[in-house]
């Protein structure tokens, strides 16, 4: 037999589908899913059963249907991307700028499900290519609802890494403000102003939450502290990697510096504000890179961070008087699976919600017992642009559930802020994410 004909031999191909889905099945962990093998053996060798009923048999000599041609190639493609999607990498668009100087709003990303393990869908019946909206409705059904499992994943989430979550306040939402949190909102103007003026609510699952992307800044069991806008975990201060940045007030002497010097530095100029009273920008967001290159500048009389001392009690996570501003936070524990935790009234603001909500604990046992073990681990997340994120600061722990996977791949980036073509950041086209 020539290559050709065994490569071409229905029984080689029945064996190479037959192992890969073998070995799918067993990453599955459902070996009900092996009776799938029926199926692979009747289309390589019976083809008893015509199981893609949608495409016509043509006896021979028969016109080919475009059109039924055109359905076949549109159901493979929507069937072997949804595929990708579940098990391998998603696309995903960066739609702020927390993440500047890393990751850039309109960045294109393809983010890994095998770094951290693929989560299985918990409500399936989705339109393809969809989140959770299609022109301004759910795009989801929750006849199918499934428990949470995660597949085996290369490794776990570890300090440093970029990783995209579902946010964990986005279970509520603000029908005409769907992007903003509902729970801050709620604190700040109060519950039934926010749900007049931007309501109704509407409630979605853990796995149809909106997308987010920060960096992990520490992990279940560490302690964390933020002291003068940086982190320290442990005790240690950790690595300041170079797409951190902080705003700083920025006096100048001849007034505006030479917008040509922002786009230059890598700078998001739409966030740039320059107040003449000052005379400078009362906050330029910077990395230690850029901030060397700025004080070099003839221009430039002072320059200092704007650190904030003052405590936030509505903004800043637990919402109490902690004392902690977004600058100065902590230090505060995060949760880990198997371990115990005392519950009191001082702890109870840091740990309800995770008991309650991520758990389905009761809140009320565990003040009663004056303590709990949390069933699993649980991730602190801050923006890389520290000063223009909303983060754990202000909502606090990811859940292990939460998490989606990893940013690999910019695969196209676009400037909202420019017209076409000049909008096209040509120089981040299949750029790498690392750390």
């Amino acid at each position: 037999m020539s290559l050709k004909d065994f490569l071409h031999n229905r029984w080689t191909g029945f064996i190479f589908w037959a192992l890969l889905y073998v070995l799918w099945v067993i990453w599955l962990g459902n070996y009900w899913w092996l009776l799938g093998l029926i199926v692979i053996f009747d289309i390589f060798i019976t083809k008893k059963v015509h199981w893609n009923f949608w495409k016509k048999r043509y006896k021979e000599g028969e016109k080919r249907s475009a059109a039924n041609d055109w359905l076949d190639d549109i159901i493979f493609a929507v069937v072997f991307v949804t595929f990708l999607n579940i098990f391998f990498f998603q696309a995903f668009k960066i739609p702020s700028s927390s993440m500047e100087s890393t990751l850039y709003t309109g960045d294109h990303l393809f983010v890994s499900k095998l770094t951290y393990g693929p989560k299985l869908p918990q409500t399936p019946l989705t339109v393809p290519f969809t989140h959770n909206t299609i022109f301004g409705k759910e795009s989801y059904s929750r006849l199918i609802t499934r428990d949470y499992k995660r597949l085996k994943g290369f490794r776990e989430v570890q300090r440093g890494d970029d990783v995209v979550f579902c946010f964990p306040n986005g279970d509520t939402v603000l029908v005409k403000a769907p992007a903003d949190d509902y729970y801050m909102l709620s604190r700040i103007v109060g519950r039934e102003t926010a749900i007049k003026n931007w309501g109704p609510v509407k409630v979605r699952p853990s796995d149809k939450k909106d997308h987010y992307v920060k960096r992990c800044v520490a992990v279940a069991g560490d302690r964390l502290e933020v002291i003068d806008g940086l982190v320290y975990v442990n005790g240690q201060k950790q690595e300041v990697y170079p797409g951190i940045q902080l705003t700083y007030k920025v006096v100048t002497s001849n007034g505006r510096i030479n917008q040509k010097f922002f786009e230059k530095l890598g700078l998001n100029t739409s966030e740039l504000f320059f107040d003449p009273a000052l005379p400078g920008y009362p906050a330029m967001p910077l990395t230690e890179e850029m901030l060397s290159e700025v004080r070099d500048l003839d221009a430039v009389q002072s320059i200092e961070p704007n650190l904030d001392h003052e405590p936030n009690v509505l903004e800043l996570f637990p919402f109490t008087q902690t004392g902690w501003s977004r600058d100065y936070y902590g230090p505060i524990w995060i949760p880990k699976k198997g371990e115990t935790v005392e519950i009191n009234e001082a702890t109870l603001p840091l740990y309800s919600r995770l008991i309650k909500d991520y758990e389905g604990g009761d809140v009320q046992q565990a003040l009663k017992e004056g303590k709990y073990t949390f069933r699993q681990d649980y991730y602190f997340m801050m923006g890389d642009n520290r000063h223009n994120s909303l983060d754990s600061r202000y909502w606090g722990f990811v859940p292990e559930d939460h998490i989606v996977g990893r940013p690999f791949l910019v695969w196209l980036s676009t400037d909202r802020s420019k017209k076409f073509p000049k909008n096209i950041r040509w120089r981040r086209f299949f750029t790498i994410v690392g750390n």
